[in-house]
């Protein structure tokens, strides 16, 4: 395989690595990610690492779904960054990762929709409570759109019925 790795440090003091793809990366990933995706990491059968001279070693799990996230991300031809972050965030960092602006998050914060501390001037996000919102918000634009949709149907504004956007949102939900 022939990607290219670049190292740089963010704009946070935390080392990033990203990885270029290969050229011909689906030929090159097929047989890994189809070999990741389909092993069952909750089984007896421990995953392993295998040197060549035959000494293992387990992969825990969360590395594990890590591999199958980056083994997809590259046989579609992505390239693939991985950054340190720790447990808590500034609110640039916390905005980066929502992919909303400084002044955003900040009002975010205030409004008391994410929770902060502050032990100095600044404030600090936990982590776990970013990615609790995150969440939360994505389960709001779906019920957003199920309520758009059976409104549409109702109003007769589609020929299909509720029964076939309901068949089709998860596949949409998905980026299918």
């Amino acid at each position: 395989m022939d990607g290219t790795l670049t190292r740089d440090m963010t704009s946070h003091g935390s080392e990033e690595t990203t990885v270029m793809p290969p050229q011909h990366a689906e030929e090159d990933f097929d047989d890994l990610h189809d070999f990741l995706s389909h092993h069952d990491n909750d089984s007896l059968d421990t995953p392993c690492l295998q040197d060549g001279e035959g000494k293992k070693i387990p992969v825990p799990k969360e590395i594990f779904d890590v591999l199958i996230q980056v083994s997809e991300a590259m046989r579609q031809g992505k390239a693939v960054s991985v950054v340190p972050v720790s447990m808590t965030l500034t609110t640039s960092q916390a905005a980066d990762m929502l992919g909303v602006s400084r002044q955003t998050l900040v009002r975010l914060l205030e409004k008391g929709r994410i929770p902060f501390e502050r032990p100095s001037r600044h404030r600090k996000v936990r982590l776990t409570d970013l990615l609790a919102y995150k969440r939360q918000r994505q389960v709001e634009k779906h019920h957003a759109l199920d309520e758009m949709t059976r409104m549409a149907v109702e109003d007769d504004l589609y020929e299909d019925t509720s029964a076939d956007y309901e068949q089709v949102l998860p596949s949409v939900r998905k980026g299918e």
